[in-house]
């Protein structure tokens, strides 16, 4: 299943001329990050170690300049931005839910600055209140170092869980692990931790619970619970 897309047209590797266009976007950011926002970062994370090591602090000043709104001059790092695709290359991005997992798929066919900058470039096409909440994504995505996976998901989200439920809508995920009502009113803190106590008795090994699973149900409980807190 799709979750997200991002298709970037740039200038081919062998061409003096260096030119970004975006085509096809799918690019879902509500509740932030979404899964458009989580696919930007994982780009910016995936391609910044082929950047130039002199291009990264303008690549970190210009995620800052998306988040104002201000126009921002071109051209941005010796490239120009258009609306034209004609004659350009593309590289399409994606992100894709099968069951509970989440997993990118890169189809990258020009310079690693070319999808930095393309991922930049989408995130302004976005309004202003979502751009503000994305900015922070790619900064952390900027300075991400591991692999590109259910760790790098967990971060950026801000989240202990990756399964698809719980990116897709957080709060009616952890309603529903604490044993809410589904589109009920948001619980008390009282209620939650009292749900959430009673939960973690039932899934302990010690009280019948499968020790299998016992440490990720835990884990699951414990961030329903900072969900809704």
């Amino acid at each position: 299943m799709l979750l997200a897309e991002l298709e970037i047209h740039h200038s081919r590797p062998v061409q003096p001329t260096r030119r970004i266009a975006l085509g096809h976007m799918v690019l879902p950011v509500d509740p932030a990050p979404g899964f458009g926002g989580l696919l930007l970062g994982a780009i910016i994370a995936q391609h910044l170690d082929g950047v130039d090591d002199d291009y990264v602090p303008d690549v970190h000043r210009l995620i800052d300049e998306i988040a104002t709104g201000h126009r921002v001059v071109q051209p941005r790092l010796r490239h120009r931005f258009q609306l034209d695709r004609h004659g350009l290359s593309h590289s399409t991005h994606r992100l894709i839910g099968d069951g509970d997992d989440i997993s990118f798929d890169f189809a990258t066919t020009g310079t690693d600055l070319a999808q930095v900058l393309g991922a930049i470039y989408a995130v302004e096409r976005l309004a202003l209140e979502h751009r503000r909440l994305i900015v922070p994504v790619l900064q952390k995505a900027a300075r991400w170092r591991g692999p590109i996976g259910a760790s790098m998901i967990a971060y950026l989200a801000g989240s202990q869980t990756t399964t698809l439920a719980a990116l897709a809508d957080p709060s009616g995920w952890a309603m529903q692990m604490l044993g809410f009502e589904l589109g009920a009113e948001k619980p008390s803190k009282r209620l939650v931790t009292k749900a959430f106590r009673a939960r973690m008795r039932d899934v302990h090994p010690d009280h019948g619970g499968a020790e299998i699973d016992a440490a990720k149900a835990m884990s699951d409980l414990a961030e329903a619970r900072r969900i809704l807190g």
